[in-house]
């Protein structure tokens, strides 16, 4: 049974899984939007809305537990900027994930990852 399971596992061990996930929220921080797989999707997408809602209050903690999860030092200055601008009143549903389809070679479901703007 799958009780209690924290996360996907995503074909990968648990070192290499991290970094993905760090790579994808950094990317999708800085560019608004990502071509990924449904399962790896889902996974960023807690992640950010994590990330977004620890960016709403503005401090120097904060700051740093961001700078230890993203990668580069544009994704936390965007992070801040966009939480407190675009997301200072939205209580949550900072992404959106849009189907394309399946991928030719092995199936997989393809999906657009991006964040939600008003």
């Amino acid at each position: 049974m799958y009780h209690q399971i924290g996360q996907r596992k995503l074909g990968m061990y648990s070192g290499y899984r991290r970094s993905v996930l760090r790579n994808l929220s950094t990317s999708l921080i800085e560019k608004g939007r990502i071509k990924t797989t449904e399962a790896k999707a889902k996974e960023v997408r807690k992640v950010v809305e994590k990330l977004i809602t620890l960016a709403k209050e503005d401090n120097l903690n904060n700051r740093r537990k961001a700078y230890s999860f993203l990668f580069t030092k544009d994704a936390v200055q965007r992070l801040f900027e966009m939480a407190k601008n675009d997301y200072a009143d939205r209580k949550g549903g900072y992404t959106r994930i849009l189907r394309l389809g399946q991928r030719r070679g092995d199936g997989a479901q393809i999906v657009i990852l991006e964040l939600v703007k008003e």
